[in-house]
């Protein structure tokens, strides 16, 4: 094939064995190293070496009921990042953080102290957050709207105060011992609806200027914030059609916003299931199905579902719409409702749900040879439905191999992928503006 101009960005999905819920069971899952830092650094490593442009860590704030039947760590992201910014030199560090149970001041602290200790590699995941309020004494939880509008109010704040020093407001002068320029560190007095926070920042201003801002809203209101505040879009859609129609209205939404659209990177949300054959995929895909316990399974789908109960549906069952409460009615994950509605109206089964939610959280599931899949991937990139992609390993020790090993060199040796880092900073391997004009 022909190297082409465009080329993909890609990050990977880590903080666990795998996103597979039943991997943890095989023999080389390594679920037993699953808390140790060791485990992390050897799967962000592999990834460096492959020249993916970040670690992304998703988080969870509850147990949902996760504990009798699929791995519960879920160590915390800035904690894990940090830790893994002094065993790698390049790769960026995406850690999820919620503008409905943080305060403005701790996570701007936080990710300037990862940005800096990383030398310029931190990516905020900025989420609402679709549960954990029993555990922050906000319960119930707020509206859908009433979130977002927490959101853009949490972005508005944490930007100033990364902004509330200068670029040039440190000094360091041992002969007069003046460490900053004091009128170019200055307070924000910030007071809105739902913060009121002086500052300024007590830590000079961050090497990109503020974190890398990534989302993965699928709403409506998802998809206006990602087009007003956001550069890198987690898309969670299935098949081309709606991975084409949400990458083309997060576009056109940054031009509606005044922004330039190539300052948003879509990135699809994939879950390759790889063997040396296309046949030997598809049967370890039906292998790890059989490691699902049938509950818990019935449990993740019924969750998305806005908590429907499927205790007395076979998995061979389709399922009725009736059983679905109305649209207005969740206000929990309004994107994934949406996208598990439209599956249940094509006739899907429950076994088919149980499986796209179990591999990859109803993303894009590629089951395939590596040369099939990296052929799938390059669909979508050129059909303009992606920028990139979002990598989510079923398991990281065991299908980890295949991607980093074969996938990506595929890609690479047609043109698709860099051959080296396009710098330092995770703004330049993504090729995103500085906010300071850099």
């Amino acid at each position: 094939m022909n190297r082409h101009r465009r080329q993909m960005r890609t990050m990977l999905v880590i903080g666990n064995v795998g996103q597979h819920h039943g991997a943890w069971r095989e023999p080389d899952s390594g679920i037993e190293d699953a808390d140790s830092l060791r485990f992390h650094l050897e799967v962000a490593r592999r990834a460096e070496a492959a020249m993916i442009d970040a670690v992304f860590i998703a988080d969870h704030l509850s147990m949902l009921g996760r504990e009798a039947y699929a791995p519960a760590q879920h160590l915390e992201p800035l904690t894990l990042l940090s830790a893994l910014s002094a065993g790698t030199e390049s790769i960026g560090l995406v850690g999820s953080m919620s503008t409905t149970f943080s305060e403005p001041f701790n996570l701007a602290r936080q990710f300037a102290s990862l940005d800096h200790l990383s030398g310029g590699r931190a990516g905020w995941n900025v989420v609402t957050s679709a549960f954990g309020e029993e555990n922050f004494g906000t319960d119930p939880l707020p509206a859908h709207d009433v979130r977002y509008a927490r959101a853009a109010e949490f972005v508005e704040v944490a930007k100033a105060l990364w902004h509330s020093w200068a670029p040039d407001a440190l000094v360091l002068d041992k002969q007069t011992g003046t460490f900053a320029a004091a009128q170019k560190v200055q307070p924000i007095n910030f007071s809105g609806e739902y913060f009121t926070v002086k500052g300024p920042l007590n830590i000079p201003r961050p090497p990109q200027s503020y974190p890398v801002f990534v989302q993965a809203g699928t709403s409506t209101d998802g998809i206006n914030f990602a087009a007003r505040h956001c550069e890198v879009v987690f898309s969670a859609q299935q098949g081309m059609a709606a991975a084409k129609e949400y990458y083309d209205r997060i576009k056109s939404g940054a031009v509606a916003a005044g922004r330039d659209p190539d300052s948003i990177k879509v990135l699809l949300g994939v879950s390759p299931i790889l063997a040396a054959t296309t046949e030997a995929a598809h049967e370890r895909r039906r292998y790890l199905a059989r490691l699902l316990n049938p509950q818990f399974a019935r449990q993740l789908v019924g969750f998305q579902l806005g908590g429907v109960d499927l205790s007395e549906y076979g998995m061979d069952e389709t399922l009725p719409v009736s059983i679905l409460p109305g649209p207005t009615a969740v206000n929990r994950r309004k994107g994934r409702f949406d996208l598990y509605r439209r599956l249940i109206e094509e006739g899907r089964t429950l076994q088919d749900l149980v499986e796209i939610e179990a591999t990859a959280a109803g993303l894009q599931v590629l089951v395939g040879d590596p040369e099939s899949t990296a052929r799938q991937m390059v669909e979508y990139f050129e059909a303009e439905a992606a920028d990139g992609f979002m990598l989510i390993c079923p398991s990281h020790r065991v299908d980890g191999p295949l991607l980093f090993d074969e996938v990506l060199p595929i890609l690479r040796d047609w043109g698709y992928l860099p051959t080296a880092y396009r710098g330092t900073t995770l703004r330049e391997h993504l090729e995103l503006p500085f906010p300071d004009g850099r």
